[in-house]
């Protein structure tokens, strides 16, 4: 789903594990992702803060999931603070992204997938010109609870409703 509404010049950031996954992991390196060691606090602050100094110079947009992980369950985990940091030392706007969920689609005791439908939903921009690291643990949970009622709203939506009202990106 990332695919349709991904902006020029973006690039996700990742997991360090995903480097380790053979042809994936070179796969990753090669397309610019960035990665993130999340056991070693000082070494991704230090990529936030590298990261950031691209974002203003190089007019880069970076691609984050704030869960820090899959979730198998059917509500959002907490977020983690590092795309909010790097959000509010760069000084740009977060662009929330939502996309519904895929349970009735994807097994996750099989690892398959069959035919369905997800719908993407961009929320409002929301502003971080003038906020300071101070604002961060605000700023995140109110982004967090924008992502959870959307979340809800779409996994409670009727499939059929939801295709008519929201039609796909990417088609006509």
């Amino acid at each position: 789903g990332m695919v349709e509404v991904i902006p020029e010049r973006c690039v996700p950031i990742a997991k360090r594990e995903l480097l380790f996954l053979g042809t994936v992991g070179w796969a990753c390196w090669l397309s610019g992702i960035i990665f993130i060691d999340r056991h070693r606090r000082d070494a991704a602050i230090e990529v936030i803060s590298r990261t950031a100094r691209s974002m203003r110079q190089e007019n880069l947009r970076v691609w984050v999931f704030p869960e820090g992980t899959r979730n198998p369950g059917r509500s959002m985990l907490p977020f983690k603070r590092g795309a909010f940091h790097l959000a509010v030392q760069a000084q740009v706007p977060i662009v929330p992204i939502v996309i519904s969920p895929y349970w009735d689609f994807f097994s996750s005791k099989e690892r398959r997938f069959t035919s369905g439908t997800c719908t993407i939903r961009v929320l409002p921009r929301v502003d971080t010109r003038g906020l300071s690291p101070k604002d961060v643990p605000e700023l995140t949970e109110s982004v967090r609870q924008a992502m959870a009622e959307a979340l809800a709203e779409m996994s409670t939506s009727d499939r059929g409703d939801q295709d008519t009202e929201q039609p796909l990106l990417g088609l006509g």
